[in-house]
């Protein structure tokens, strides 16, 4: 079993930065692939970005390249997404998710383990 632990998110304005970060415990991830996904008030959740176990492949939404960038630190158990030039849009519950599987998973239904999420606000 695995737990996901998410934490970072909170208020900030528009253009701002924030790194948010997913600690894992339970059994080890090193081989899992791992991704962020979010959801806004009235929405579906939507994917953001995946990591391949490695980190050598990192797949990210369309809306979100450029400005989000994903890693992992596979001796800490941890992964990362560094977030910049935020928007008002922006604004969502981050959850960070793990699949039993190597590779980048791009849905939902691909990933087994998930956190409670983190909630980032972007004011304008």
């Amino acid at each position: 079993q695995v737990q996901l632990a998410e934490s970072g998110g909170g208020l900030v304005q528009a253009g701002g930065s924030l790194r948010l970060s997913c600690a894992a415990s339970g059994r080890t991830l090193r081989w899992n692939a791992m991704a962020w996904f979010r959801q806004a008030p009235g929405k579906e959740r939507e994917f953001v970005a995946s990591i391949s176990w490695s980190g050598a492949n990192t797949y990210y939404a369309d809306s979100m390249k450029g400005r989000f960038t994903i890693s992992r630190d596979n001796a800490k158990n941890t992964m990362y997404l560094q977030m910049s030039n935020l928007k008002p849009e922006d604004t969502a519950l981050y959850y960070c998710a793990s699949r039993g599987q190597s590779g980048v998973g791009l849905s939902e239904s691909e990933y087994e383990y998930w956190g409670q999420g983190t909630q980032v606000t972007v004011s304008s």
